[in-house]
């Protein structure tokens, strides 16, 4: 194994968050930033609509389902598999697809109040091209985003600090009458990326 695969290894399980989320039964640690955020913002309220973008494996689901309870609907999609989970519609596709979309707005049954996007890019260890693939689905999550959500909705997005990070912040100014930038405890601190909650779409 090599030393940098070791490195990861080792702050992989040492990770308190990893810790509590095996304890607590979440798929991630991710379920923490999700945790975190809510807390200040009082985005997960019983009985609303929510579709979570890339949520593969799980973990903001999870969340979401548990927060909502049984008069909410969260829809979660992703290229990849997602193992079944309580109280929750997992479908597969793939969200640039005109009927991955279509899919996404019948399982919701109406206007959704949220929009999660934890979406990431496969790394390739190249900043700039890293960047512009994270840019490119954090563009994507703000114009689907914007298709779905009630007028007084709300879009929480992950966006990598970087040179395209003012391109996604513009334009999710455009789209949005408020965003605000949040920067959970359980983003490791190394890390780049960053979320923007965004509320209220305008008009299109």
């Amino acid at each position: 194994m090599a030393k940098s695969s070791k490195a990861w290894l080792h702050r992989h399980v040492t990770d308190g968050y990893v810790r509590q989320a095996r304890a607590a039964g979440y798929r991630s640690r991710a379920a923490y930033k999700l945790l975190e955020i809510d807390q200040k913002d009082k985005l997960l309220k019983p009985g609303i609509r929510l579709l979570d973008l890339g949520a593969a494996p799980g973990g903001w689901s999870q969340v979401a389902a548990r927060k909502l309870g049984p008069q909410g609907r969260v829809v979660a999609i992703d290229l990849l598999e997602i193992a079944p989970i309580s109280r929750v519609t997992v479908l597969k596709g793939d969200l640039r697809e005109p009927q991955a979309r279509a899919a996404a707005r019948e399982a919701l049954g109406g206007a959704a109040d949220l929009v999660l996007s934890d979406l990431s890019p496969n790394l390739s260890g190249i900043p700039g091209v890293d960047q512009a693939r994270g840019a490119e689905l954090a563009g994507l999550a703000v114009e689907l985003a914007c298709e779905v959500l009630k007028p007084s909705g709300a879009l929480l997005v992950k966006v990598f600090q970087g040179e395209a990070f003012e391109e996604v912040l513009g334009l999710a100014r455009r789209a949005f009458d408020k965003v605000v930038v949040r920067k959970p405890g359980a983003s490791r601190g190394e890390s780049r990326e960053t979320y923007l909650l965004a509320r209220a779409p305008k008009p299109r």
